[in-house]
């Protein structure tokens, strides 16, 4: 069963970084595109950031500039640094992926277990 395992939050004051890594586990075909959600008590989630297996990445605006998002293909792995973070970046960050088991058969989103980051004024 394919796994994602997040590490990397925590609580930092504002203005502060704090950098999230999230790896998938597989034995068998492999991660399309993978992303960053968080989501706070009584909101949906959104999505923070996304990025294609060929690297193509897309931010909400409210982190365009602070936050970074990056991927080993080889490790499986993404990554999220966040710069400059504020209040209201607080919440439950996720992991997010496309698996696709192989040629034939139709992917499928994976998530991670979340993380939380409380960012203090």
């Amino acid at each position: 069963q394919v796994q994602l395992g997040e590490s990397g939050g925590g609580l930092v004051q504002a203005g502060g970084s704090l950098g999230l890594s999230c790896t998938g586990s597989r034995t068998i075909g492999s991660f399309k595109a993978m992303g960053w959600y968080r989501q706070v008590p009584g909101k949906q989630r959104e999505v923070v950031a996304t990025i294609t297996s060929g690297g193509d990445t897309d931010y909400a605006d409210s982190v365009k500039g602070r936050f970074t998002i990056s991927r080993d293909n080889a490790k499986n792995t993404v990554y999220l640094q966040m710069n400059s973070l504020q209040p209201e970046d607080t919440g439950v960050y996720y992991c997010n992926a496309q698996y696709k088991p192989g040629p034939f058969r139709a992917p499928y989103d994976v998530w991670g277990q979340g993380t939380q980051v409380t960012v203090s004024s």
